[in-house]
Order: structure tokens, then sequence, then C-alpha cells
């Protein structure tokens, strides 16, 4: 078995769900006793969204990339970032190390391609939903259109994320909010909705909507345990 690298604390709520993933998707591979051989590295996410919201990403990327070395020393065969706004200095950091990182937009384009969808919404941060990192890798590499809520919504899904559920705050009326956005995402033709942001399952999962979900971490945990059993992210 590999030893998956993890860069998580962004936040540590998310990464608590990456690591309960990856160990359940161990188990039930392997069975009896196994669990996941796991280098984790968990930055202080504080400092990390000041320099975000600053547009600090060259700083943001050097704490990472120390944090990625860290990892790397510590055994990892391969990495994964345990949050989807940073994949936005994935390229700065892979070019620090060795080892391979596992994408979660290729994770998670994987699953689309494969379920035929070629058009999907997009729900994360205001990061993830404005700018091109994620975007423009599903639509160059794996030929998906993305759509992105109007910009009331996006202001909407950003704060909730940063001021509830980066804290551990489950709200019955943000998930309300939420569902309402994915369903205008669909209605504008999208035939499922990514949940771009790894906070975003902790608030609303399948059973609320008819709407088809991709939970990023999910996606991206269960790669990380192919990856790790067989050598093939799948």
């Amino acid at each position: 078995m590999k030893t998956i690298g993890m860069l998580g604390g962004m936040s540590w709520e998310s990464t608590a769900s990456y690591y309960k993933a990856i160990n359940e998707g161990i188990k039930d591979e392997l069975g009896g006793l196994n669990s996941a051989k796991i280098c984790l590295y968990s930055v202080n996410f504080d400092e990390i969204e000041k320099l975000q919201h600053q547009g600090e990403w060259d700083e943001t990327a050097l704490i990472l990339v120390e944090a990625a070395k860290s990892v790397e020393a510590g055994g990892a065969d391969f990495l994964i970032i345990c949050t989807n706004t940073m994949h936005k200095v994935a390229p700065e950091i892979e070019s620090n190390i060795s080892i391979p990182i596992l994408h979660i937009a290729d994770a998670t384009a994987n699953k689309l391609v494969i379920n035929g969808i070629k058009k999907v919404g997009l729900l994360g941060t205001r990061f993830t939903m404005e700018q091109d990192f994620y975007k423009s890798r599903l639509a160059e590499k794996f030929g998906i259109e993305v759509v992105v809520p109007e910009e009331n919504d996006r202001t909407t899904v950003h704060n909730i994320i940063y001021d509830e559920l980066c804290r551990g705050v489950i709200n019955s009326d943000s998930r309300e909010k939420y569902l309402s956005i994915v369903k205008s995402l669909h209605e504008q033709g999208a035939e499922a909705v990514i949940l771009g942001s790894t906070e975003i399952a902790l608030l609303i999962q399948q059973a609320y909507t008819e709407v088809p979900l991709y939970d990023i971490t999910e996606i991206h945990a269960a790669q990380a345990v192919q990856l790790a059993i067989s050598g093939v992210a799948i």
C-alpha cells in the first residue's frame, strides 16, 4: 500500500471528512483491521484565509510548498491537497516536490466523464467559482462546460463557506439557500452540480435534492484510496 500525503487544515472540518473517507475506503477494499498509510500536514487556516482574501497567492504558495516538502520527507508516495481553492497554487507546489499530485479537478472530471456529464454547475468559494484554475481545467482537459451562480448567489455561497461551514456551523436556512441555487443551476441546463468546496457536503447531500450532486471530497478521497492500493486512480 502506498502512503498518501495530505495537505490539510483548510479547513480542519473538511480534512476530518477526508481522513474518515480514506480510512473507510481502505477498510472497504481490504477488510480486517486495514487502515490507510497517511502522512498529514495540517496548516493554520487563519493564515491562509487572510492571504487568500488579500490576494497574496504567492505567499499561500510558499506556505504550502514547505508543507508539501515536509509531507514528501515524511515518506508520502503521492499528495492530495485537501481543499479545492488552494489547487490554484498546485503548479507551484508540484514544481517543488518530486512526488505526484492527485489533482482534485481531475478526480472530479474523471467521474463526470464516466457518467456522461457534459455540462455541470459549480459551487465553491468565490475564488473557485470566478477564477479559471478549476473551471478551465474541466473545460480544456475534459471538454466539460461549467456554469456558476449569478453574482449575488456566488456571494451567498462564499460567505456561508467561510462564516459558517469552516467554523463547524450547520444552518438549515443556509441549506435552503444552497438548494435554491442548485435548482437554479439545473434550470440553466446543468446536468449535475459539483460541490466544489470541501466543506459544502457538510451542509447538503444527495438526499436533499433530485439534482445529481458530486461531492469532491468523497470523489477525491475515493481516488486516493484506489491510487494507494492499485497505483491507478479511477
